[in-house]
């Protein structure tokens, strides 16, 4: 049973490999996922602008009794512009503390050369490839298989590996582990994967925040437009209400949709970006392999709002989908067509 799995997964992998040509480069998949990754970071901002005015519009009805249209035009466009404000103080605060608050709760110990001489060398070998300043280097003391990158920029670049990875890789895999993770400080992923979350939060935030204001001040509002004005412009707000409670509830679901798409595509870049530094898909595809199949206990100081920096995903309850299915709600690709994508590249 167990040969016939191991064959199936292999004709899986192969057929995976043969789905690309037979000519792909790294720069084309990094080419790729650039553009692929723009389209999805403008798709998050344009529901956010889009979040924020359709609820700034209900707002001012609401507190207006406005019944017409037009008259909900300077709503819409404070409704926007606070989503702007606020999208930019949650960006804010993220850019100077976000990557020292996420290493405190992983309980992150800085490691130096002196401590870790050939960890040390590694990553001191892919930052020269990369053409980066040399990143903090961070042990977490776990004994899963997994590493992680985080930094505002590249000056502010941190690496952090599990004490399981370092033990258990060969000196070729650790080697693509690192990298991938450097072409996530290169590519700036920390940067855009704050900017992702906090607008998810804020998009959430915003739509509780409309049902509240639908809650308490419902009936005050419909009485206002009842008596302010002509059954056209009663209409029109009709429309807009419905609107609004449309993304009320659809606008959580989809942004969250957006972020793991966004996430899936920045982790396809990372690998390819690691074959880039390293010019050898084996170490990486190797790593991978034994990540997967990595039977020990997962990363315990993880959480939903850190899992998507991984290299893997390192919650216990969604290894299995995040492994094996490609799901739209998975922050991590299939590690089956991440393997085939890398393979690829050596035919």
């Amino acid at each position: 049973m167990s040969d016939a799995a191991g064959t199936s997964r292999s004709e899986r992998l192969a057929r995976e490999i043969r789905a690309y040509p037979g000519t792909i480069t790294f720069h084309d998949l990094i080419r790729k996922n650039k553009r692929q990754s723009v389209v999805l970071i403008v798709m998050m901002l344009a529901l956010g602008a889009v979040v924020g005015g359709a609820l700034g519009a209900v707002g001012g009805a609401y507190a207006t009794g406005a019944a017409r249209p037009e008259e909900l035009i300077p709503s819409a466009a404070i409704g926007l512009v606070a989503a702007v404000i606020a999208g930019g103080l949650g960006a804010t605060w993220s850019w100077f503390s976000g990557s020292t608050a996420i290493l405190r709760m992983m309980g992150a110990r800085e490691v130096g050369a002196q401590d870790d001489p050939v960890l040390f060398n590694v990553v001191d070998e892919m930052r020269l490839a990369a053409g980066l300043p040399m990143p903090r280097v961070y042990m977490i003391e776990d004994t899963a298989l997994n590493a992680f990158a985080t930094g505002r920029d590249p000056e502010h670049g941190a690496v952090a590996v599990t004490r399981g990875l370092r033990e258990r890789l060969t000196r070729d895999e650790l080697q693509g582990v690192v990298a991938h993770e450097m072409a996530h400080i290169r590519h700036l992923d920390i940067r855009f994967a704050m900017l992702m979350a906090t607008m998810v939060g804020l998009i959430v935030f915003a739509c509780d925040a409309f049902w509240r204001i639908v809650w308490h001040a419902g009936g005050r509002g419909g009485r206002r437009r009842r008596s302010g004005g002509d059954g056209g412009g009663g209409a029109a707000i009709i429309v807009v209400l419905v609107i609004a409670l449309l993304l009320a509830i659809v606008a959580p679901l989809i942004a969250r949709l957006i972020q793991m798409a966004y996430s899936r595509e920045r982790e396809y870049l990372a690998d390819a970006g690691a074959v880039e530094l390293t010019r050898n898909p084996e170490g990486l595809a190797s790593a991978l392999r034994r990540i997967a199949g990595d039977d020990e206990p997962l990363v315990e100081a993880a959480n939903r709002g850190t899992a998507h920096m991984f290299i893997s995903n390192p919650l216990k309850k969604m290894r299995e989908a995040h492994q094996s299915l490609d799901s739209a709600f998975a922050s991590h690709p299939p590690m089956e067509k991440r393997i085939a994508r890398i393979l690829a590249l050596t035919r």
